[in-house]
């Protein structure tokens, strides 16, 4: 009997992380939504493509969480997105509200899973969900960094016409536009990026980067969903196949990086505890700067926060 993955919330995000998951071909998935017939719908066509590509896909739909029962991770992703005209502190208010729900049902049927958060303003909802949830920190965590590392790995993978998957790049803080590309760790196939990349591209790189989710949300008119789906299932990958990978997620901080009480985004080490290590990197001094603006930042929307 495979193990099980839980996806609350069937939207964009939600069903590239079911679709992402199923292709890798090791658990079960469900799909969650209050909308009838929306993750049911959805999961059938999952199913459906296995026969196309060749795997053995078994996703369910549901609009409870009973099927959720016995999971070993349950993704988060519900919520709403800030519509015109809606303030910071409604959608905080907002989702809440829904990610306090969501996570109260499916520890439910879920005592020992793993949390992981995608739901936004994602580093407010962490707080709410471990809050909730009553978890340690190490099984209660956010996606945000991996996204955000993507961005720019992508931006400077064209920019130096090289491969991807020769750049090596993290991107710490919250997850907005304060976050912080460490530039002075970043590489290409071991290359300093500030060997290959005049001063002033790079700034424009970390410009674009911070402003990613703006930049698609202007194309596309709503948010992004491939690469957010795509970096909530190497979290699994890494939790469930205990691949000890080293990531940047939104982990809780107690005294790294000076940051204490918090949830940011840092480098690091998942396997099947979840997190089992935070790193913390050298950074320069302007780094740090940034790094505690970013924390500012986060901590003003967790005021908002009732609970």
């Amino acid at each position: 009997m495979r193990r099980k993955v839980t996806i609350v919330g069937a939207g964009n995000v939600g069903a590239t992380a079911a679709q992402v998951l199923a292709l890798r071909d090791y658990a079960d998935v469900v799909l969650v939504d209050i909308k009838e017939g929306l993750p049911q719908g959805k999961a059938l066509d999952i199913n459906q493509m296995g026969a196309v590509l060749g795997y053995e896909p078994n996703v369910t739909g549901s609009n409870g969480y009973e099927e959720s029962a016995g999971s070993d991770v349950v993704v988060i992703t519900a919520g709403l997105p800030r519509s015109p005209g809606m303030s910071r502190d409604d959608l905080v208010a907002t989702n809440e509200k829904i990610v306090k729900d969501v996570t109260e049902k499916a520890i439910a049927q879920s005592p020992d899973a793993i949390l992981i958060i995608v739901s936004n303003p994602l580093d407010a909802m962490c707080h709410v969900a471990k809050n909730v949830s009553g978890r340690p920190k190490e099984r209660v965590f956010g996606m945000a960094g991996i996204l955000d590392t993507a961005r720019f790995s992508t931006f400077i993978a064209w920019e130096t016409r090289a491969s991807v998957k020769d750049v090596t790049a993290t991107v710490l803080g919250g997850h907005g536009d304060q976050m912080v590309p460490v530039v002075s760790a970043t590489t290409v196939g071991g290359i300093p990026l500030r060997k290959l990349v005049p001063e002033d591209r790079i700034d424009a790189m970390v410009e674009r980067t911070a402003k990613g989710g703006g930049e698609l949300v202007t194309l596309l008119g709503t948010s992004a969903w491939y690469a957010p789906g795509a970096a909530a299932a190497q979290i699994v990958d890494s939790i469930m196949l205990d691949e000890k990978r080293v990531l940047p997620c939104t982990a809780y901080l107690e005294g790294e990086y000076g940051i204490d009480g918090l949830y940011m985004g840092v480098p690091v080490k998942l396997g099947a505890g979840g997190i089992e290590e935070i790193y913390e990197l050298e950074l320069t001094e302007e780094e740090q700067a940034m790094l505690n603006e970013s924390a500012d930042a986060v901590r003003e929307v967790v005021g908002v926060l009732t609970s």
